[in-house]
């Protein structure tokens, strides 16, 4: 169990720090947004490559994000009928939950989008708007994105195996396992 739970930690530390650079986007993302705002009205410029580029950095944060949220136990959840199990059922569910729909949909749409990536890399895809980017380097957040949160699914699986039996408890803000 303890390889086990040291890829689980290497999966958790990489996507710690996708999430730090996720959060730094924020920042710059508006700065990008207000910048291009200021210069748009104060002197009649405009720029497709900046417009294009706070996108890009929007389809980071949602790409990438996941599985820095899932990780945090942040994510949107239907807690319905799993507040009502006890801790060993919660447990029992998300891993269900995770090995059986999460894991297998982040993989097929990785594998599905892999193509529409490819195509715009092979051919150097650009925008076609003036002054615009190139798109390849956008399309392939999609397949690694759905890759890193297939990744961090596996991790959390790998926490509840764990959990249950008796090696981890699970921090219930963080999800982080303590021994």
């Amino acid at each position: 169990m303890r390889p086990l739970l040291a890829l689980s930690q290497a999966i958790d530390r990489l996507n710690e720090k996708i999430g730090t650079v996720c959060n730094l986007l924020v920042l710059i993302a508006c700065l990008v947004s207000a910048g291009n705002a200021m210069i748009r009205y104060a002197f009649s410029y405009s720029s497709n490559g900046w417009l294009e580029a706070q996108w890009y950095m929007f389809a980071i944060l949602v790409m990438f994000g996941a599985s820095y949220t899932f990780k945090r136990n942040e994510h949107v959840r239907v807690e319905i009928l799993y507040l009502m199990l006890s801790e060993r059922g919660q447990l029992w569910l998300d891993m269900i939950g995770t090995l059986f729909f999460l894991i297998p949909s982040c993989l097929l749409l990785a594998y599905l989008s892999w193509p529409f990536f490819y195509q715009a890399y092979a051919v150097g895809e650009m925008s076609g708007n003036a002054g615009g980017l190139l798109r390849w380097p956008i399309k392939f957040v999609i397949p690694s994105g759905f890759v890193m949160l297939a990744l961090q699914g596996v991790s959390e699986v790998i926490k509840r195996i764990a959990a249950l039996q008796g090696y981890v408890t699970i921090d219930a803000k963080y999800e982080r396992p303590t021994q």
